[in-house]
């Protein structure tokens, strides 16, 4: 905050010989302030325990304090950013590729709340067989997770809920949301049945008006699954019958192992870029309809996991995830639109020779309990009915 500060971390990082941006963020808005200031409050592991009224005025005062002894960057700092209200920019003797891509960064950043949802496509025919990549359609089961994850895009995702302080009631209204798909087939299948409908004069930030189409699909090639290349379309039997050296580098480390003429997660990384910086600049709602690899990636990196374990994420199929970026983190909620218990095979058990060698063991016996578990309630169920068992209608029970 102090000037001699900001020297001692200009010589401390000296010896670095890497370039130095400072940057600084001015809020004198009475109502950015308190909307801030509110919001650090929720999220705050200091504040949890306190009272609303309590915790404004301690954060308040301890604003106060600081603004009291601060010492505001000037041209004697070097390269700047001055960031005044999250409105006007100004950047000083900044140059160079990653100063300019930190600028260009912090420039769609903005303290709205957002929210979006990550959902994998529904069941494809090659989800059923086993098989990785390829550009196939949905299964009956896909086409009647599409139909369901249209109806929650419409209740959940395009619909904002303003809660009466006085009566505590819900007020319901659509609220305008995007839609992202990948180019390939299962994604936009997917995304079908989700409606289009109008919503006249929405509002930006900025005081602009214009009619809004409701979830607009936009197809964006960044969202592609990663490409097995010479590995395209088989099942990873095959792939450890046919490429054993490919398939035990694989196995060793899944983060940076390239397929022959494909794709890494390594890969895939520097093509989300674009995509993460769009999600952090949104201030509508976006549902994400994706693949696993990609959702891996997007939902470690909001998430603050470490990349090593980003390739090992659970995005199953059949859920939405629905991601609330904060201050101090991020917090996560899952919606099953179609259980597997609906659905007589999913196809995606984890391969286990895909797994790290230490946890083969603990993996094949959870696989054997649970299909031995599915086994015998597909027999139950079976045994309790004289109707053939419809999978996208299972019986009561």
């Amino acid at each position: 905050a102090q000037k001699q500060r900001r020297d001692h971390i200009r010589e401390t990082l000296g010896v670095l010989k890497c370039k130095i941006l400072m940057i600084e963020t001015i809020c004198d808005k009475k109502e950015l302030l308190e909307h801030n200031i509110r919001t650090i409050k929720m999220t705050h592991p200091y504040y949890k325990d306190m009272a609303d009224d309590e915790a404004f005025a301690d954060f308040e005062r301890k604003r106060k304090n600081y603004e009291d002894v601060y010492n505001p960057v000037d041209e004697k700092d070097g390269s700047h950013v001055k960031i005044f209200n999250h409105q006007t920019f100004v950047v000083h003797n900044t140059r160079g590729y990653l100063p300019q891509k930190v600028v260009h960064f912090i420039m769609n950043l903005h303290t709205m709340p957002r929210v979006f949802y990550l959902s994998r496509h529904g069941q494809s025919e090659y989800n059923l067989s086993g098989k990785i990549g390829g550009d196939s359609g949905l299964t009956e089961a896909g086409r009647e997770f599409a139909r369901r994850l249209a109806v929650f895009a419409q209740n959940t995702v395009g619909m904002s809920i303003e809660r009466d302080s006085e009566t505590g009631e819900e007020k319901r209204s659509p609220c305008p949301a995007r839609l992202w798909t990948s180019t390939l087939r299962r994604t936009k299948e997917t995304a079908q049945y989700i409606k289009h409908n109008l919503i006249k004069f929405h509002k930006w930030d900025n005081g602009d008006e214009v009619e809004w189409i409701q979830f607009q699909p936009r197809a964006r090639r960044n969202l592609d699954e990663l490409y097995a290349g010479v590995c395209d379309g088989l099942t990873y039997k095959e792939i450890e019958e046919k490429f054993p050296e490919e398939f035990a580098r694989r196995q060793e480390d899944k983060l940076t192992y390239r397929y022959p003429r494909g794709e890494s997660y390594m890969d895939i990384t520097l093509r989300l870029e674009p995509v993460v910086l769009d999600i952090e600049r949104t201030r509508e709602p976006i549902l994400i309809v994706g693949h696993q690899g990609i959702h891996r990636l997007l939902y470690a990196y909001f998430m603050g996991l470490p990349r090593e374990k980003a390739p090992f994420v659970s995005i199953p199929l059949n859920t939405v995830i629905q991601l609330t970026p904060h201050a101090y983190g991020c917090e996560e909620k899952r919606f099953l639109l179609l259980s597997k218990e609906e659905m007589l095979s999913d196809g995606q058990d984890e391969p286990i020779t895909s797994m790290p060698e230490k946890k083969r063991e603990e993996a094949e016996k959870l696989q054997r309990d649970s299909r031995d578990k599915e086994s015998f309630d597909l027999n139950e169920r079976r045994k309790c009915s004289t109707e053939p068992f419809d999978p996208m209608n299972p019986p009561s029970f």
